[in-house]
């Protein structure tokens, strides 16, 4: 059983270095990143056995080293930042959006999937340090 969780940790840390060099040989000028609540997320019952095993320091601290290798910014937003309840047009904010929705609707007409509104509001924010 051993075996097994060793095989499935090296295939997870091999898609960490994999997604990493991919994102990195594009060349951005910049990348940015949310600043998690991780902690928060492994008191949720439902969500702590996914998060724990998505190795999101390792992830962040490798990006890191990629970026500073190849001098890329690395923009670490706030993790209060509302990028997901934020409308990429308009810049409303909605208040009641639920994890199970997975289709950004606002009342301007924009429909998009949540994760890519999230990450145009990620690319477009004005507030982030530099890690």
């Amino acid at each position: 059983m051993q075996k097994l969780y060793q095989r499935i940790d090296a295939v997870r840390r091999d898609y960490i270095n994999k997604t990493i060099a991919e994102i990195v040989k594009t060349k951005p000028s910049y990348i940015a990143v949310e600043d998690l609540n991780v902690s928060g997320m492994m008191k949720n019952r439902y969500l702590s056995k996914a998060a724990a095993s998505q190795k999101f320091y390792e992830f962040r601290t490798k990006l890191k080293a990629k970026c500073e290798e190849n001098g890329i910014e690395l923009r670490v937003v706030d993790r209060w930042y509302p990028s997901s309840k934020r409308c990429h047009c308009c810049g409303g904010i909605k208040k009641d959006l639920k994890l199970s929705d997975r289709i950004y609707r606002c009342t301007c007409g924009y429909a998009a999937d949540r994760d890519f509104n999230a990450s145009l509001n990620l690319k477009d924010a004005a507030a982030y340090e530099i890690a």
